[in-house]
C-alpha cells in the first residue's frame, strides 16, 4: 500500500494548482458575481466558458477518465488529488470537463456504450459541447433502495415506451443538457430483483418528456445546473438507445456509482480543506475582548479537531481509491462505504465550526460558508444516504462472525 504520488501525478498536481491560483480563485467572486447579475440564471456563467478552451490548452481537461484514450489515463488513486484541488471551488469541476454527473454519465458511455451510442453522445461531452443528466431517484417510492424504482421500460417493436417520475435528476436544468441517462424496470416479474432494472438514453427533445420543477437546495437553486423533477409520459426512444441491454442496469450503477463516490469524497476534502482555511485567518484577523478570536481555547481545539478530521478522511478516501485500483469496485465496497459517511460528515462538522468562526458573517452569502454546508450536507443523502452504508458496513461486519451456512465450524474467537 503506496499512497506516495507518482512524478506524473505531482507534475498534474502542479500544473493544476498553478490554473487555479491563477485563473479560477482570482475569479470566485466574479463567477458570483456574473450569476447574481444574470437575468435568466439558466444560462452558462460567462467567466466558467471563458476558461474552458485555457483549460484545454493547457491539458487540464477529462483527467476523471481511467485507462481511457480520451482522458490523462488516471487511476482512481492518481485522480484523488486532483479532485481535491478543484473541490475547493465548487464550479472549478466544470472548467476542466471533470464535474458530475457528466463524469459518471461519460464514464458509464466509455464503459457500456456501444459505439454508435459514444459517437453521438460521448464524443461531444468529451468535448464539452454538450452537458448530461442521471435520471435514477423517484418521488414515490423509498429510493435508498434502488429495487424499489417504478418507472417502466416497456419494449414495442422497434421501439421503448418509457412512463414514470423522476427528481433530483442533476443536469436537467442547464440548456445545454443534451441527453438523459434513466433508470426504470424493463422486467418487473423477474425473480432476480437485480436484474428487472435497466439503462436507457433518452435524448432531451424526445416527446413526452417533461421538466416539472427545479428543486432548490436549501434556498439554492444551482443554477444553471440544477436538479430537476422529470415525467415521463409515453417517451418512446429506438431500441439502440438501451445501454448493455435488458436487465443490466444495476450492474452499471454500480460500475457508475464507485469511482464518482470517491470524486465526491475527495471535492468534499477540499471543500473541508477551504473551510479551514478561513477558520484560521478568520479568527485570527477577529479580537474580541481584547485578543485574537484564534487564543480562545475553544476555536485552538477546533482547529485542531478539524485538521485531524480532515487527514483522517483524505487517507480513508485514498485507501479506497487503492482497493478500486487493485481489487474493483465490488471488492472494495467496504472501504466505499466507509468514505460515504465518513467524508461528508467530516466536511460538515469542519464547515460547521468555520461558519461559527465567522458569526454573523458565516451564514451570508458574502462568504462562500453556507452554499459549502449546503453541498457537504446534501452529500450525506446523494448516492444512497448514511444509513444505508452504515447498514451494510454493519452486516459485512458481523458476516465475519456468523456461524458458516451449511452449520459446519462456528464464529471465531
Amino acid at each position: 500500500m503506496d499512497f506516495g504520488y507518482s512524478d506524473k501525478v505531482l507534475e498534474l498536481r502542479r500544473r493544476l494548482q498553478s490554473f487555479m491560483d491563477e485563473h479560477v480563485l482570482p475569479n470566485d467572486h466574479l463567477h458570483h458575481e456574473q450569476q447574481a447579475a444574470m437575468t435568466d440564471r439558466w444560462q452558462p456563467v460567462p467567466i466558467t466558458e471563458a476558461l474552458k478552451p485555457k483549460a484545454r490548452e493547457a491539458g487540464l481537461w477529462n483527467l476523471f477518465l481511467p485507462a481511457s484514450r480520451h482522458g490523462a489515463g488516471l487511476t482512481n488513486l492518481e485522480y484523488a488529488p486532483l479532485a481535491e484541488i478543484m473541490g475547493r471551488i465548487p464550479w472549478s469541476s466544470e472548467v476542466f470537463n471533470c464535474s458530475a454527473p457528466d463524469t459518471g454519465n461519460m464514464e458509464t458511455l466509455e464503459r457500456y456504450g456501444t459505439e454508435e451510442q459514444k459517437e453521438r453522445w460521448l464524443k461531444p461531452l468529451l468535448a464539452g459541447e454538450i452537458r448530461s443528466c442521471f435520471a435514477m431517484t423517484e418521488p414515490d417510492v423509498a429510493s435508498s433502495d434502488a429495487t424499489n424504482i417504478q418507472t417502466r421500460i416497456e419494449r414495442r417493436g422497434d421501439h421503448y415506451v418509457i412512463n414514470g417520475r423522476k427528481w433530483w435528476s442533476s443536469g436537467a436544468g442547464d440548456p445545454r443538457c443534451a441527453v438523459f441517462i434513466v433508470m426504470g424496470k424493463t422486467s418487473p416479474d423477474n425473480p432476480d430483483k437485480y436484474r428487472q432494472q435497466s439503462m436507457i438514453l433518452v435524448p432531451r427533445d424526445t416527446p413526452g418528456l417533461t421538466i416539472k420543477r427545479m428543486l432548490p437546495v436549501f434556498g439554492f437553486d444551482d443554477a444553471p445546473h440544477g436538479h430537476a423533477e422529470l415525467l415521463f409520459e409515453d417517451v418512446r426512444v429506438p431500441v439502440e438507445n438501451i445501454l448493455l441491454g435488458e436487465g443490466r442496469g444495476f450492474e452499471i450503477a454500480q460500475g457508475r456509482l464507485g469511482p464518482g463516490r470517491i470524486h465526491h469524497c475527495m471535492r468534499a476534502i477540499g471543500l473541508a480543506e477551504r473551510a479551514l482555511e478561513m477558520m484560521c485567518r478568520r479568527t485570527l484577523e477577529r479580537r474580541p475582548f481584547g485578543k485574537p478570536l484564534a487564543e480562545q481555547g475553544v476555536i485552538i481545539e477546533r482547529i485542531a479537531k478539524s485538521r485531524i478530521l480532515i487527514d483522517q478522511a483524505r487517507l480513508l478516501t485514498l485507501n479506497a481509491a487503492w482497493r478500486m485500483d487493485m481489487v474493483g469496485n465490488k471488492e472494495a465496497r467496504t472501504e466505499i462505504a466507509e468514505i460515504k459517511v465518513a467524508a461528508p460528515e467530516m466536511a460538515c462538522q469542519v464547515i460547521d465550526w468555520a461558519i461559527q468562526a465567522h458569526g454573523g458573517a458565516g451564514v451570508t452569502e458574502d462568504f462562500a460558508l453556507a452554499y459549502m454546508f449546503k453541498i457537504a450536507r446534501t452529500l450525506r443523502i446523494v448516492d444512497g444516504p448514511d444509513e444505508v452504508h452504515r447498514f451494510q458496513l454493519g452486516r459485512m461486519e458481523l458476516n465475519k462472525y456468523r456461524p458458516p451456512r451449511n452449520g459446519a465450524g462456528g464464529a471465531p474467537a
